[in-house]
């Protein structure tokens, strides 16, 4: 029998047919399964979760069907409670699949501590913006008899000496004391 008798004979035919069927029969089978398992077109819209504590924050995941999953808190906010939900992706709104990870990002007790750099025998205006970077907030300015105008020749906090090194919260005001050029 020829190659070419044998593409056109009943037998190949109908096996040709059945493995067409066989393969539309199985392909239709897996996109059901995975109509299925995915839950294709189910959704869940994330809550605004901004400004709500990590408890109320997790019950209302729950209810939705969505998980917490907490991220850094390095950003101190005080527009916030402490430790409230300031940040969260994916944003509030959006549609997402049943069981999806939403990560927030919680406000810290407080503002970090920051080193105080060393300053004394510099002058006010570098001190002013080695301060203003490090986001420290310039107080009282006191003068003392010193040689030496506006020279630093010491840091206070809240009327307390302060050494560099020390650590202090962000925006902390710190006051300075300064040289009037005069002999003392």
């Amino acid at each position: 029998m020829s190659v070419i008798k044998f593409l056109f004979s009943k037998t190949f035919l109908k096996q040709i047919a059945l493995a067409l069927v066989a393969v539309v029969v199985i392909i239709f089978l897996i996109l059901q399964w995975l109509k299925s398992s995915t839950n294709h077109g189910e959704f869940e819209t994330v809550p605004d979760l901004t400004g709500k504590s990590i408890s109320m924050a997790e019950m209302e995941l729950k209810d939705n069907r969505l998980v917490m999953q907490i991220q850094d808190s390095a950003n101190y906010n005080p527009d916030y409670p402490k430790f409230s939900v300031i940040e969260q992706d994916p944003v509030p709104g959006a549609k997402v699949k049943e069981n999806r990870k939403i990560y927030l990002t919680l406000n810290p007790s407080g503002y970090r501590k920051v080193l105080v750099p060393n300053l004394e025998d510099k002058t006010y205006r570098l001190a002013k913006s080695t301060l203003e970077a490090l986001e420290f907030k310039i107080g009282k300015l006191t003068y003392e008899d010193n040689i030496g105008k506006d020279i630093v020749l010491g840091l206070k906090h809240k009327g307390k000496p302060i050494k560099p090194g020390d650590k202090l919260p962000k925006t902390s005001v710190i006051d300075l004391v300064l040289g009037n050029g005069n002999r003392p």
